[in-house]
């Protein structure tokens, strides 16, 4: 069993700092390309003929919604789409006239539908072996720091029962006849049960907690740890901001392939698909497949290589430098840096406060505020001049904006450490005195 002792679990200004080393490199431009000509698509199936009632009607439905916020419900919406694609590709599903390939483009046609198959069931095997080691790895690690001991042979076992009987239900769903929905649906509420039992049990309090402490060997660190870890503002959502994007971006690429797939089979006989539209739909399942591959390779070295706890000294200092909402960057010699607030009432303060973080040279740089009203024509607030910190503030006359803008273009060779806050207040209302004081 491994110590506990002087440890805290993770925070969101330590995963703040840990995923500064761990950058994205953005998605293709074709992401957002093939989406747009895949929703164009679409749209043009759907006004020549509407959305029947049932999964048409709920993927339109679900096209027209954002994507879900967490990251891992995300993970499992890709990975139910690519189940559905891989279903709608397989050759018993296909239209009747395609599966007859009684010409030359439905014979070209099912041998890029055979490579789009192999392509997407890669994707969702990937993906399938990265959620199980994952969870797996959470498991060990959070059982390094229980007795193993009966404590610990009663947690697995408890966890392995636990499993069998999501299984179990998973099995007698699918047996039932249920859709590949109605199976993921079961499976996202299955892993939000998970979820609810893990913060009950950490925000156990009284007996419970002292029972689960001490008789069942779970330390006080790891109740901490799961009652906090998914909280809404806890440190899950610091991987939400960082990640998510991307990731939505994916999501809803799947799902546009997968609904287009779904119109063009059920209107096949009628209308058979456009070379125009294959070769569209062969570049995105191309481009998804290879993004989505890449962003869980990237996802997965950076849970392989985050720690659930840190020590106390660490948190205390990682908290103490973000509690005040100060950025720190680096501006290289001849750049600048630039922060542009949105002004939307008048009498909204706009304030600032920086320093250079200093060596055994004192340096400096130019600061700057320029205003861009909403014709797009600018004028200067504050002229430029070099500081090596200041502090400043002035209250807005004018909606629009406003670009606070450090100069370090001057520089040859001397990059500036640049410690900053910024902040845009809006105009204190007056409080409305209550009716029966203003009749006074």
């Amino acid at each position: 069993m491994a110590s506990t002792e002087g440890i805290v679990p993770i925070t969101r200004a330590f995963l703040a700092s840990y995923y500064d080393t761990y950058q994205f490199s953005p998605l293709s431009n074709d992401v957002a390309r093939l989406s747009s000509e895949i929703r164009s698509f679409t749209a043009d199936l759907l006004n020549s003929s509407p959305a029947a009632e049932g999964e048409e009607r709920l993927l339109v439905s679900e096209i027209e919604s954002e994507p879900p916020h967490k990251v891992d419900e995300n993970m499992w919406k890709n990975r139910e789409h690519m189940e559905e694609i891989l279903y709608l590709l397989e050759k018993p599903h296909w239209p009747r006239s395609l599966q007859l390939q009684l010409s030359p483009d439905d014979a070209e046609l099912a041998t890029i539908i055979d490579r789009l198959h192999q392509k997407f069931q890669t994707s969702l095997k990937t993906l399938e072996s990265f959620q199980a080691k994952n969870s797996e790895r959470v498991f060990n690690t959070v059982m390094t720091y229980i007795p193993q001991d009966f404590r610990g042979k009663l947690i697995r076992q408890q966890r392995d029962r636990s499993e069998r009987n999501k299984q179990a239900e998973v099995d007698a769903l699918v047996s039932s006849g249920a859709s590949i929905r109605d199976r993921y649906a079961l499976l996202w509420k299955q892993q939000m049960e998970r979820r609810r039992l893990l913060a009950q049990l950490g925000s156990a309090t009284g007996v419970y907690k002292t029972l689960v402490k001490y008789l069942v060997g779970v330390p006080q660190v790891l109740l901490d740890f799961i009652r906090q870890i998914n909280d809404d503002d806890g440190p899950m959502e610091e991987q939400r901001q960082r990640y998510g994007p991307p990731l939505y971006r994916l999501t809803t690429m799947v799902l546009l392939i997968r609904l287009f797939i779904s119109l063009s089979w059920g209107r096949f006989e009628t209308r058979k698909l456009k070379k125009e539209e294959v070769a569209v739909l062969e570049q995105a399942a191309d481009v998804y497949t290879t993004e989505f591959e890449r962003f869980i390779t990237f996802i997965s070295e950076v849970f392989a290589n985050s720690p659930f706890f840190i020590s106390a000294e660490v948190a205390g200092a990682l908290e103490g430098r973000n509690n005040d909402d100060y950025k720190e960057i680096s501006v290289p010699a001849g750049k600048t840096h630039e922060v542009s607030l949105s002004v939307d009432a008048i009498n909204s303060y706009i304030a600032w406060d920086f320093s250079l973080v200093q060596g055994k040279i004192n340096l400096d740089i130019g600061f700057s505020v320029e205003y861009t009203n909403p014709s797009g024509e600018k004028s200067l607030i504050l002229p430029y001049r070099r500081f090596e910190s200041d502090q400043g503030n002035f209250c807005t006359c004018e909606v629009g904006n406003y670009k606070l803008l450090w100069d370090n273009s001057y520089s040859s060779f001397f990059k500036k450490a640049l410690r900053y806050k910024v902040d845009c207040i809006p105009p204190v209302a007056e409080p409305v005195a209550p009716a029966t004081e203003a009749k006074e």
